[in-house]
């Protein structure tokens, strides 16, 4: 779970607190993670597993004995040599049984102009009524969640013949993929946001850069057809969130990007998709509706994929982690509407907050070979979510054939000089308050803090870890990259992650993270592997 500690010293390190035991009330300074403590006063963990490594041993089998054959010889001829049995079907027709629904946007036919916005908007600020309170108060624990199986039986009667006692929308009530409340409406409408900017981007790619764009940033046709599927796949997400919401969901609006060649164009995306990704995991569990929370999981897990493949043409490792961070709304949206430059008049507006921006000074360049060399701002431009530029040649590591340190397009690299590693300064600046961002520049950015900035809260994994800020001028400061383990050996820092400047150093947990909204003074992006 998420977790934290603070030290009285340079660096310190967020420690994670898991579930408390039945004798002893858990501790912020608890080490353990949510597996390997359990709810009886004697910890019980996996045996240690170490694959392929020393310590393994009575390995041998049968299939591991398989030798590879000699290649001698290579296929030339291609075509329809072989005939299976089949029968001849047609597209059904849109009236038929088997027909699939309409998408929203079959082809990219909406607007396709990009830039940022000149106008001047006509309404201002987030949707918003009369809130009861500033913020969420804390409760104790659900006096219901008592349920402990202490023998692996079944503890309850069961309903059916294998169908173990409980779950929710398992009574055989009619499902209804519609969104249940305001919580669920709202969240949805974001996602769909998201899913018009993830459609139009990955076309606009296609259209501006040439095949031999791609080509010289080592991606080939096949790169291009999967960029191109990706954005089909985009077009049926924002259909079924459309489906979710009914007539007021918001269209495709126009979009100002951040990239200017092939290379910042993946980053980019491996970016957006990764907020996008872990915006979702942040609500899904606590929407309203059910229904609409597995539609959701099974589109937001293509998501992820995409996200890994943006990754591998990026040259980073595709998966550095052991969980994907779930994050509030309120981040999801602070980092997505700045890229977004206008949307047609009446579009559905959201209820969630803009925060100030934070920008890591040197956040690591993943072009370059020697990522300790990152200069400062070696980023597209100064909003959160923009790529790594490409360096000097004498300094990039994209055209480079050397394991360790080539970063071209793969399936998976390996750095021998890690992009971030513990004990790293890390240099901020901040945004104040106020500034005209998204939509026609018609949201405001906020900060309820109540005080200046006094930590760094890393939000990656299961954990939030702080750290203590030191401030060295004018919304301006500094910190050390954090070295808290997520499990032993494994560090919760690494992958594309979240960061945020906060009053105040709250104990929170990954599922009621939002809880640290009202302490955000800013909110950043860090590249950390």
């Amino acid at each position: 779970m998420f977790g934290k500690a603070v030290l009285p010293s340079a660096l310190v390190v967020g420690l994670v607190a898991a579930f408390p035991a039945v004798e002893n009330s858990w501790k912020t300074t608890s080490t353990k993670s949510p597996a390997t403590i359990s709810r009886t006063s004697t910890a019980i963990v996996a045996a240690n597993q170490h694959g392929n490594e020393p310590g393994y041993s009575n390995a041998a089998a049968p299939f591991g004995s398989y030798k590879p054959t000699s290649l001698t010889v290579i296929p030339s001829v291609f075509g329809p040599d072989s005939q299976v049995p089949a029968i001849r079907t047609q597209t059904p027709n849109p009236t038929a049984s088997l027909a699939g629904d309409t998408l929203r946007s079959l082809l990219p036919t909406g607007p396709t102009s990009h830039g940022p916005y000149s106008g001047v908007p006509t309404t201002l600020g987030a949707v918003s009524n009369s809130p009861l309170a500033q913020s969420v108060g804390t409760l104790p624990p659900n006096p219901t969640a008592t349920y402990y199986n202490t023998n692996g039986k079944l503890q309850n009667e069961e309903p059916a013949p294998f169908t173990p006692a409980g779950g929710l929308g398992t009574n055989g009530t009619l499902p209804r993929y519609m969104v249940n409340s305001d919580f669920d409406y709202e969240s949805i409408t974001l996602g769909l946001y998201q899913e018009w900017i993830e459609l139009d981007c990955f076309n606009n790619g296609l259209a501006i850069f040439s095949e031999e764009d791609f080509l010289a940033a080592g991606l080939t046709a096949e790169d291009r057809a999967l960029i191109q599927f990706m954005a089909q796949q985009e077009q049926g997400h924002a259909t079924l969130l459309s489906n979710m919401l009914g007539e007021t969901a918001p269209p495709q609006c126009t979009y100002n990007y951040p990239y200017s060649n092939v290379r910042e164009f993946v980053d980019f995306n491996q970016i957006l998709t990764r907020f996008g990704e872990s915006g979702v995991w942040g609500f899904i569990n606590h929407l309203d509706s059910r229904e609409t929370g597995q539609l959701l999981a099974q589109s937001i897990a293509t998501e992820a994929r995409q996200q890994m493949a943006f990754r591998q043409m990026s040259g980073l490792h595709p998966m550095p982690v052991f969980f994907e961070t779930g994050i509030p709304q309120s981040w999801a949206w602070t980092y997505l509407a700045p890229y977004i430059s206008s949307c047609p008049e009446n579009t559905t507006r959201v209820a969630w907050q803009n925060m100030p921006a934070l920008h890591v000074v040197s956040n690591p360049n993943i072009n370059r070979f020697s990522p300790n060399d990152t200069k400062p701002w070696e980023r597209a431009d100064n909003r959160t979510a923009s790529p790594a530029t490409i360096p000097p040649q004498n300094e990039s590591c994209i055209n480079l054939n050397v394991t360790g340190y080539g970063c071209g397009p793969a399936i998976s690299r390996n750095r021998s000089e890690p992009l971030s590693f513990a004990g790293k300064r890390v240099d901020f600046l901040w945004d104040t308050p106020g500034q005209r961002v998204g939509p026609n520049n018609s949201y405001i950015t906020a900060t309820n803090a109540q005080g200046p900035p006094k930590f760094v809260a890393w939000a990656a994994q299961l954990n939030l870890t702080y750290t203590p800020l030191t401030v060295t001028g004018p919304n301006q400061g500094y910190t050390y990259q954090p070295a808290a383990e997520v499990y032993e050996t494994k560090e919760i820092v690494n992958g594309t992650m979240f960061v945020a400047l906060t009053d105040e150093d709250i104990y929170l947990t990954p599922f009621n993270l939002t809880m640290i909204n009202p302490h955000v003074v800013a909110l950043g992006i860090y590249q950390a592997g």
